[in-house]
C-alpha cells in the first residue's frame, strides 16, 4: 500500500498493484485496474516514484527476512512448525482420510540437465 493526498488534504493508502495509470490533466489521476479513478495532490512523477519505493521495499524484505519468521515480523504468532514428512505425513494423511502427498525430486529432471550438460560439452569440443 502506499499513502497518498487527497486534494482536500486527507491521506489515504492505495494497493500499488491495482493501478492501471497515472495521467495529469492537469490534476494527476490514477486509474485502477477495475477502472475506479482517484484524484491526487501528488504529481504523476512522485506517485510513480512513491510505486518504485514501495516495490523495492518489498522486495528488499523479501531478501532480509526468513520466511518462517513473517509472522513474529509482522507482530502475528510465529509460523506453524515445518509440514510433518515420512511416517509422521502418512500418519497425519491417514487420520485426515486422505492419501499422503510428497516431494520427490525428479529423476528426469536430472536426466534433462546430464543431457544439457553433455550437447553443451559436444559443442565445445569435449565429449564424455
Amino acid at each position: 500500500m502506499i499513502s497518498l493526498t487527497r486534494l482536500s488534504g486527507s491521506v489515504f493508502a492505495l494497493n500499488a498493484d491495482l493501478i492501471e495509470r497515472v495521467d495529469a490533466t492537469p490534476d494527476t489521476v490514477i486509474t485502477l485496474v477495475d477502472g475506479k479513478k482517484y484524484v491526487v495532490a501528488e504529481s504523476p512523477d512522485d506517485v510513480v516514484m512513491t510505486i518504485r519505493r514501495y516495490r523495492a521495499e518489498t522486495i528488499a524484505l523479501s531478501s532480509c527476512i526468513p520466511l518462517g519468521d513473517l509472522g513474529s515480523f509482522f507482530g502475528g504468532s510465529p509460523a506453524p512448525a515445518e509440514a510433518p514428512t515420512g511416517a509422521a505425513a502418512e500418519a497425519a494423511a491417514g487420520a485426515a482420510g486422505r492419501p499422503a502427498l510428497s516431494v520427490i525430486a525428479g529423476q528426469r529432471s536430472r536426466e534433462r540437465a546430464e543431457r544439457a550438460d553433455r550437447v553443451d560439452d559436444t559443442e565445445r569440443g569435449h565429449v564424455r
